[in-house]
């Protein structure tokens, strides 16, 4: 038998152990539906993109069919705008590019306008063609450079020019000569011409016997802007000693 004080402690948990058992027997013949409502109680809110995903799913075909247009017609517009900026971009390169050869041809004709190819001795002895620049020393760049050959006698008359220092001009052309033949005008600067040298050149054998060396005539083009009009004239003259007996060369600017 249990004691007086141990009844009360008894009794409750006899009370809450019937308590237990009423709950569970109603919790298994509940029906489905409210057990369910009783879960849904403890699901947190649905996010964003589940919303949005449900919502697209249970959009009609009409609706996926007008996005789908919508989106093509965002495409072909992004592709009209693309093609459009590479059309300008390819535009704009044309136009570069054709300026730069508008330069390029611009200098190539300034070039051929204000050069002439000539003989340039070599320091090996041997002379080569090649194109020289002479620029311009008649003002208004309405000029240009040309090179002839005439035999001596050329059959000119050369003074030094009144308006250009340090100029010299073909002040006349005597008629059926060899500058005129050559096409030397009245008028031309003589810009450079050929001139002939002596020099004693010496073999290192000869050196070592005490030898003298030989004369040796070279010819090479010289330039004669600036130079006195004295000594222009003996390089044109100077072309008689060339041994090979060439022609004389004349650079001359010509106004046009």
């Amino acid at each position: 038998m249990c004691s007086g004080r141990m009844m009360p402690a008894l009794l409750i948990f006899a009370a809450v152990s019937l308590c237990c058992l009423v709950f569970g027997v109603a919790s298994a013949f509940a029906p489905p539906q409210t057990l369910l409502s009783r879960q849904t109680i403890f699901v947190s809110a649905p996010r964003t993109e589940s919303a949005t995903v449900l919502l697209h799913a249970s959009s009609s075909p009409s609706d996926v069919e007008e996005e789908a247009r919508m989106l093509r017609e965002l495409a072909s517009q992004l592709r009209g705008e693309v093609s459009e900026f590479q059309q300008a971009k390819d535009e704009v390169a044309a136009a570069e590019q054709e300026a730069k050869n508008k330069a390029i041809e611009q200098e190539q004709h300034i070039r051929l306008q204000y050069s002439a190819e000539v003989p340039i001795l070599k320091s090996d002895g041997t002379t080569v063609m090649e194109r020289v620049d002479f620029p311009p020393r008649i003002p208004g760049g309405k000029s240009h450079i040309t090179a002839v050959q005439a035999d001596l006698p050329l059959g000119i008359l050369l003074g030094e020019h009144e308006a250009i220092p340090g100029a010299i001009r073909v002040d006349e052309v005597a008629a059926e000569t060899n500058g005129d033949s050559a096409g030397v005008q009245e008028g031309d600067i003589l810009r450079a011409c050929t001139a002939c040298q002596q020099t004693m050149e010496t073999p290192t054998w000869q050196l070592l016997a005490g030898g003298i060396g030989q004369p040796k005539t070279k010819r090479f083009l010289l330039s004669t802007d600036g130079r006195p009009f004295e000594e222009v004239m003996e390089a044109v003259s100077s072309n008689r000693m060339d041994p090979e007996g060439r022609p004389v060369w004349l650079v001359l600017e010509r106004s046009e």
